[in-house]
């Protein structure tokens, strides 16, 4: 179950974004001062940090806001709009800090030693976010929180986008005076493909694509499991903000009651919602028989009107005037019917009468070509 919106997830969350503010506005401020490239572009990093840090908080409350009139799918998709809006911001980011480092590195009259405060801010970004990652690592693991544990493994990757700035940094004060623009190159590269890939993954979500396929054969194993379910079709599923949506057609006995079949349903969905990580919701279709490549039953009466025929064929029987429409069944199987008579007990005085009744219902009943078969029963 995920844990995002509990108010220690949340404070892990905030931690992380203070921490973050704070790294991003001394990285680019004393880039600039310090004329260090290398660390405006990590300083943007971070800030890219601080913005996903901002998503994930954003998302755990409103995102897990319950569905109401205007979405009646709820409002996961608001992290999805988020995390593409955050790639664009990457996108931009990344592409402008590359050019203007490339423009750096073709004017080498510009370029100067930066300063030891760049050094020294590059080394305590690298101890900020290594302190992070073990922070949020150790959270994640009490929580059990993927989300905290992907953040966490974010935050690792990014003390070495900090360790390159800081040895470009350390190269340009030792007179290798490119190396600094070189290094924010490096980060752009890494800001850029950040952003690609966020805004890969949310676009993904947008055009509904399915989730993979092991987690596929996860949904298929545990709906089999089910008392009652012979097989599956038509298997569905779609994210919104990390979660997943299914809708799944399940093959149950064709002659089952509606309770029953709506009982099986409910047991699929519960399961999967159980067993399944990271599921919101589960549509379940029951289907009394396989109709994954055609509907063969659409050609049949409705009910109303195939009673109006039984009436007519069942005129001359006067034991069926007393019936009611709840004492005649149909079963929808093959692109035929399936009718079944329930008639009182005491019309079957003898088991030779009720034979030779259920034979004159299913005479006058032969007439038709929508009917396979009919039964009689007595209660």
């Amino acid at each position: 179950m995920s844990t995002v919106g509990t108010p220690e997830s949340s404070r892990v969350i905030l931690r992380g974004l203070a921490t973050n503010i704070l790294l991003a506005g001394g990285q680019i401020t004393i880039g600039v001062l310090g004329r260090s490239t290398a660390l405006v572009a990590d300083g943007f990093h971070t800030l890219s940090d601080l913005l996903s840090d901002s998503l994930v908080w954003l998302a755990s409350r409103f995102g897990a806001r319950a569905a109401d009139q205007d979405h009646p799918y709820g409002h996961a998709r608001i992290e999805t709009a988020g995390a593409f809006g955050l790639s664009l911001v990457l996108l931009g980011a990344g592409i402008g800090i590359a050019l203007h480092a490339a423009d750096v590195l073709s004017h080498p009259e510009r370029l100067a030693p930066p300063s030891l405060v760049a050094l020294a801010m590059a080394l305590i970004a690298i101890g900020a976010k290594e302190g992070l990652y073990w922070y949020t690592q150790r959270a994640a693991q009490r929580l059990r929180s993927q989300l905290l544990h992907a953040n966490a493994w974010h935050y690792r990757t990014d003390v070495f986008s900090s360790a390159v700035v800081a040895v470009g940094i350390a190269g340009s004060l030792l007179g290798v005076h490119d190396l600094d623009a070189i290094a924010a190159i490096g980060v752009a590269i890494l800001i850029v493909r950040m952003g690609a890939n966020i805004g890969w993954q949310a676009m993904r979500e947008l055009v509904d694509t399915g989730l993979e396929a092991e987690k596929l054969e996860r949904i298929r194993q545990v709906i089999l499991s089910i008392d009652g379910v012979r097989t599956l079709h038509l298997l569905r599923t779609r994210r919104a903000g990390g979660l997943a949506l299914i809708d799944v057609h399940i093959l149950v006995d064709g002659t089952l009651s509606v309770s029953e079949g709506h009982q099986i349903a409910e047991m699929v969905r519960l399961a999967l919602l159980r067993r399944v990580e990271n599921i919101a919701d589960v549509l379940v279709h029951i289907d009394p028989e396989d109709d994954q490549y055609a509907v063969i039953n659409m050609h049949l009466p409705s009910r109303s009107a195939l009673l109006v025929r039984l009436k007519e064929y069942f005129a001359g029987i006067e034991e069926a005037r007393t019936m009611a429409e709840a004492d005649i069944a149909l079963h929808y199987l093959s692109g035929k019917l399936h009718v079944e008579v329930r008639l009182p007990l005491s019309l079957a005085t003898t088991p030779a009468a009720g034979r030779a009744l259920q034979e004159r219902f299913q005479a006058a009943a032969r007439k038709d070509p929508d009917i396979a078969s009919l039964t009689v029963s007595f209660r």
